[in-house]
């Protein structure tokens, strides 16, 4: 009985000191032409349009996470097709850039959503 109680608490430490090793963070982002009129290019214009915007994690993480981006809002002209890409770039322990791409006669007004950092093990 020592022997299974004693086993079952160092498995139970073991998967303990795993869980524990995952780290995650989120967030959201939102960026518009009346927000960010120095560099928010998506709604004029026609052809290639990228803005970048840096996104710091709270807490760096303890080695270089994955990052997955998700919209969740999108102001488009109705005039126009909508052609978008949202994607991270440069992702490092303590943040990333944001990409956003529109193409053709695309313009969006604004654009948000929210990103989620996760490490694995």
């Amino acid at each position: 009985m020592k022997k299974l109680l004693l086993t079952l608490t160092i498995i139970l430490f073991a998967s303990a000191a795993t869980y524990a090793q995952v780290q995650v963070q989120s967030g959201t982002f939102f960026y518009s032409k009346d927000q960010n009129k120095d560099n928010y290019t998506l709604h004029s214009n026609q052809g290639k349009r990228i803005v970048e915007y840096e996104i710091n994690f709270p807490k760096p993480f303890d080695k270089k996470p994955k990052v997955v981006i998700m919209p969740s809002l999108l102001d488009a002209e109705r005039a126009t097709q909508v052609r978008y890409s949202i994607r991270a770039s440069g992702v490092s322990r303590d943040g990333f850039v944001l990409l956003a791409e529109v193409w053709g006669d695309t313009q969006l007004n604004s654009i948000g959503g929210f990103w989620f950092a996760h490490t694995e093990e």
